[in-house]
């Protein structure tokens, strides 16, 4: 069964979310910490095909005037490198403010501070993969 990957793309890490197979809901997977381009992709694409991921959204951090600026293109030039390994869509979703809505989320249940940045990529890569989703579905 095909899923929808998330993508909360970072200087320091990768938050990697997945769809369930009816693209109903987003599950935060896993946090990569970057070492190096190649090496991340490399483990993006064994989530692609271990998941059967058919479509990839990556958050673009958009500026809040909706200008791209130099964080979007870091995003931007990662993705022209994932495309080279893969075929799947890519498709870009606006991630502004998911990352205050994943710290809103971690601090309503109690994480400690030093635990939050273990699980707030992940957790931002499910919220622009739910709002892609819930887009989709409401058309």
């Amino acid at each position: 069964m095909t899923r929808i990957m998330g993508l909360d793309v970072g200087d320091k890490t990768i938050g990697v979310a997945l769809s369930d197979p009816m693209f109903l809901i987003a599950n935060p997977l896993e946090t990569i910490k970057r070492k190096k381009a190649s090496l991340d992709i490399k483990r993006l694409v064994e989530i692609i095909d271990e998941y059967d991921v058919e479509t990839i959204v990556v958050g673009l951090p958009k500026n809040m005037n909706n200008s791209i600026g130099p964080q979007s293109m870091k995003v931007m030039s990662f993705v022209d490198l994932l495309k080279k390994q893969t075929d799947k869509e890519i498709i870009y979703q606006d991630e502004r403010m998911t990352t205050i809505q994943s710290e809103r989320v971690l601090i309503d249940m109690d994480v400690r501070r030093e635990n939050r940045k273990k699980h707030i990529d992940k957790i931002a890569a499910g919220f622009i993969l739910q709002t892609y989703l819930d887009g989709r579905r409401n058309g």
